[in-house]
């Protein structure tokens, strides 16, 4: 079966809430975005979230998102790929809704969603 990733998004690990907040300021007043408060994180319209402190990844993580999740992952561990469990999120329903694969690729995590 063949999955469609698209990006979702581009977490920026930065040291403190303050230092996200500039940096997401600066990233909206750049390109025109709308800013959107998180409780971890601030973020610049749909691209970028600036992470108030350290998270996964050295530099940071990449979203990826795609319309059958379950189906995705599959796929992925066919290719030897392993998921960090202890990140996943679930709905009300109980069907994941995001998690994060294991290790850093380029100095980056990533995680993939539900679209």
């Amino acid at each position: 079966m063949e999955n469609k990733f698209e990006l979702a998004h581009i977490g920026i690990n930065n040291d403190s809430a303050q230092e996200a907040a500039q940096l997401a300021q600066l990233l909206c007043e750049l390109f025109d975005l709308t800013p959107r408060h998180g409780n971890r994180s601030e973020f610049a319209g749909p691209y970028f979230e600036c992470m108030k402190g350290p998270f996964l990844g050295t530099n940071g993580h990449i979203a990826m998102a795609t319309a059958d999740l379950a189906a995705a992952m599959e796929d992925l561990k066919s290719k030897g790929v392993s998921f960090n469990m202890d990140t996943a999120a679930y709905t009300e329903e109980g069907k994941i809704k995001n998690v994060y694969l294991s290790g850093e690729y380029g100095g980056f995590a990533i995680h993939i969603l539900q679209k």
